[in-house]
């Protein structure tokens, strides 16, 4: 199967995920906040926040796996390829013991720096157990394939699997919460979801990788760059997560729910982004291991071309309907104000800028390149927490998205420049017109449809908002690229007829 149509798959199965999470991400939150209330919808969203932190036991491990397997798959090394998942697998395994107890751990002690009216000590200390247990099953069922569908290039499988679970758990939740089930519960029955998941996986693996042998000999160096990796790991938790841990320190938990739902628009954004990057590195990552360079500047370019066109349509309607989304959304509820438009403009801004640097940090990814970046990534996170904890005590959430929106700047800024010099050897310029092109284009079109889009009173106007918004944008970056960047234009539509089978 060519890369072309690799990425074909694993972009539809990913667009189906990221739409059912999507859909999801939308569903759970009301229905935590109509049953009850915005304090425990904080409390869930403060824990969960916390245990992804736990996830960091692993951090590395996933990346280094998946890097070690590039070379052995495409050389069709089957003894290689066991060794690499046998390792995988053992460490997998360690650290669930490790993560494991870290969740016990925080359910004994986070009850007692967190006030709340609506639970106790013994009420909370349960919640936290039972909101770790899908990380823990995670670890010792599914994890160990994740890695070698990754590498393999058939992300579809775990995006299939994965939607399965997803919708399965959000039935028992909404079902549940309805008829008015303790919190608790709820969440302990949802657990059995996960099940679903690995079961389609492993059944997967073992019919089509018969070669495999998660009990060949372990080479604990194989996976050296877990360490360097960590690091990388540790900015994506710092990034998604220190946010809600300073709202949670400096601010209350119903804060922290109002953060949690503008912050599920950011989410749903880079979802419906994270489509167009389905397995990319993994492919990226075989040009890289082949050392075909001319094929690298020409791939790399043609993906940032891309991305950068989609990144301008999909903020410039964020920044357009995002509040009329909040207020329909949070219409019902009436134990706090939720519509507060500089929330909106910053999550939207943060968004620009988080996903600014995504065309470079994949291929930093897909080169291994995490040690070259440790300092560069150790910069950025200590931008967030230090700025962050002087800003948000005074701002509060406007404080930590500053925070945020500077740290992503920096980052930007940082691989404009990195990746030319140390991997693909393309002059800054190209990458940095194109980012110049998105904001002109992206403020263009928002300034085109405030003008035209007003008085939202319902989600059917705003879904239509959505499409002419959609449209405004597209039509100005085509008229763009017509005149200015017509080559990369007639790439991607050549590379449309190739996928749809037009010749």
């Amino acid at each position: 199967m060519s890369r072309t149509k690799k990425f074909f798959y694993n972009s539809l199965s990913t667009g189906m995920l990221q739409l059912v999470l999507l859909i999801i991400n939308f569903i759970l939150p009301k229905v935590i906040l109509m049953n009850y209330g915005s304090e425990i919808n904080g409390l869930t969203t403060s824990i969960t926040q916390f245990i992804s932190y736990f996830n960091l036991v692993e951090a590395g491990l996933a990346a280094a796996a998946v890097f070690s397997l590039y070379e052995p798959l495409a050389n069709k090394n089957y003894k290689q390829i066991n060794v690499v998942v046998s390792t995988a697998k053992d460490f997998y395994y360690k650290s669930g013991y490790i993560f494991t107890l870290l969740v016990i751990l925080l359910s004994i002690f986070y009850p007692f720096f967190i006030q709340s009216n609506s639970m106790s000590y013994i009420e909370i200390f349960a919640l936290v157990l039972v909101s770790g247990a899908t990380g823990f099953l995670n670890f010792f069922t599914f994890a160990k394939y994740r890695v070698l569908l990754t590498a393999d290039q058939k992300v579809y499988v775990i995006s299939i699997a994965s939607i399965v679970y997803n919708i399965l758990n959000t039935i028992i939740i909404v079902v549940l919460a309805n008829m008015g089930i303790n919190i608790i519960l709820v969440k302990f029955l949802a657990i059995f979801a996960i099940a679903m998941q690995s079961i389609i996986v492993a059944v997967y693996v073992k019919r089509k990788y018969k070669f495999i042998n998660y009990d060949e000999k372990k080479d604990k160096k194989l996976l050296n760059k877990r360490w360097d990796a960590l690091y990388q790991q540790i900015l994506g938790g710092i990034q998604n997560g220190v946010p809600i841990i300073l709202l949670t320190f400096f601010t209350d938990l119903v804060t922290v729910s109002i953060y949690s739902i503008y912050n599920m628009v950011l989410h749903g954004l880079s979802s419906i982004l994270s489509i167009f990057t389905s397995g990319l590195s993994a492919s990226f990552g075989d040009i890289i291991v082949r050392k075909d360079i001319k094929k690298l500047q020409s791939a790399s370019e043609e993906f940032e071309y891309i991305y950068y066109n989609i990144i301008t349509i999909v903020y410039a309607a964020a920044f357009v309907l995002i509040m009329p989304f909040i207020s329909l959304y949070t219409h019902n509820i009436t134990d706090v104000n939720y519509y507060v438009p500089l929330y909106g403009f910053l999550i939207v801004l943060n968004g620009v800028f988080y996903n600014l640097k995504t065309p470079q940090g994949m291929l930093v990814i897909s080169a291994g390149m995490y040690k070259e970046t440790r300092w560069q990534t150790t910069t950025q996170g200590l931008i967030i927490v230090i700025l962050g904890a002087i800003l948000t005590p005074i701002l509060g959430v406007t404080g930590v998205l500053i925070a945020c929106i500077c740290s992503n700047v920096y980052r930007d800024i940082d691989w404009l420049f990195f990746i030319p010099k140390h991997l693909t050897h393309r002059t800054i310029w190209s990458t940095f017109k194109r980012q110049i092109k998105l904001f002109i284009l992206g403020s263009i079109s928002c300034i085109i449809c405030f003008t035209f889009i007003k008085n939202i009173h319902g989600y059917f106007e705003w879904v239509i908002a959505g499409i002419l918004s959609t449209l405004i944008s597209t039509c100005i970056i085509l008229i763009f690229d017509i005149f200015f960047e017509r080559e990369q234009l007639k790439k991607m539509l050549l590379r449309l007829k190739i996928l749809i089978g037009i010749k």
